[in-house]
């Protein structure tokens, strides 16, 4: 049962920051409130206020520029991202994970900014975003600022957001020449959340074929979704081989600090980051090939 809460529903960002900043101590966002309103039924959470801001129509945008590379509204739906044909500019792996995120009605209400600040390291979005360099920027009455997506969270389900603070934007950068990013998860039921979720993102020197830049994301391996830096050391600065990338993901695998739960065991998530960083490594690594 749902405790009794007073609702807002600005219609302008200005609006919602101030109601933020009036209620901040017993307040909380909603934006498609799929994740929200299942821990208030749960008991969870029981803000006094609720802001739903779904209806701030200025949020909710994708354009691209070639210098500035891609900006994502925080209200963007899932649905949004994956049709966008501005996902051809070098950003296909976000097209590509957002057709197995959830369901099809999911994708259609469900917000990337929602998404990204319910905090749960097996969300698909995190290791991708992360593996294409992205910040978030984060808005309040006093005004801007932003910071990379790999620093946003705190601990499980935790963000670094303040109570009066409301994230407002992704912001990707262009992607590198020679660059191939690859996603995949691992789960049992296509719509379900990732037991594992590995995005690997690899820049060749396009002369040599050298590893000049990667990135190694992972998702449910830790309370927070997480790169592998030990595994991109083993990378960076030399011609990648199938035995580099097997011993990629055993250091990316001895990184990990998983859980176990009703889903895997820590053992079983510890095992599917060392298979999955070697296959999503390869994959990245054809593409970077052919880009």
């Amino acid at each position: 049962m749902i405790a009794d809460f007073e609702y807002f529903a600005p219609r302008k960002l200005d609006d919602a920051l101030v109601l933020l900043d009036k209620y901040q101590d017993d307040c909380k966002i909603i934006a498609g409130g799929q994740s929200m309103l299942v821990l208030m039924r749960q008991g969870l959470v029981a803000p006094r206020y609720l802001i739903d801001i779904k209806g701030i129509s200025d949020l909710k945008y994708i354009r691209f520029e070639e210098s500035d590379g891609l900006k994502i509204g925080a209200l963007t739906t899932h649905r949004e991202i994956e049709r966008s044909p501005l996902m051809k500019n070098g950003y296909s792996v976000l097209s590509e994970m957002e057709k197995r995120l959830a369901s099809i009605q999911t994708r259609n209400w469900g917000t990337i900014g929602g998404n990204l600040c319910h905090g749960d390291p097996a969300g698909d979005p995190v290791p991708v975003l992360i593996a294409l360099k992205a910040t978030v920027v984060i808005a309040s009455t006093n005004g801007e600022n932003s910071l990379p997506i790999e620093d946003f969270y705190s601990d499980y389900l935790e963000t670094v957001l303040q109570p009066y603070e409301l994230l407002t934007e992704v912001q990707i950068p262009p992607v590198a020449d020679n660059t191939g990013t690859a996603y995949t998860k691992f789960n049992v039921i296509e719509s379900d959340m990732g037991t594992v979720g590995v995005a690997v993102s690899i820049t060749l020197d396009s002369k040599e074929g050298i590893c000049s830049d990667l990135r190694i994301a992972l998702g449910a391996a830790a309370p927070t979704p997480m790169r592998a830096r030990g595994a991109e050391e083993i990378l960076r600065g030399k011609k990648i081989t199938k035995s580099l990338l097997a011993k990629a993901g055993e250091t990316a695998s001895a990184e990990t600090d998983p859980i176990s739960d009703i889903s895997a065991s820590e053992e079983y998530r510890r095992d599917l980051v060392r298979i999955l960083v070697a296959r999503v490594g390869r994959e990245a690594m054809a593409r970077a090939a052919h880009a």
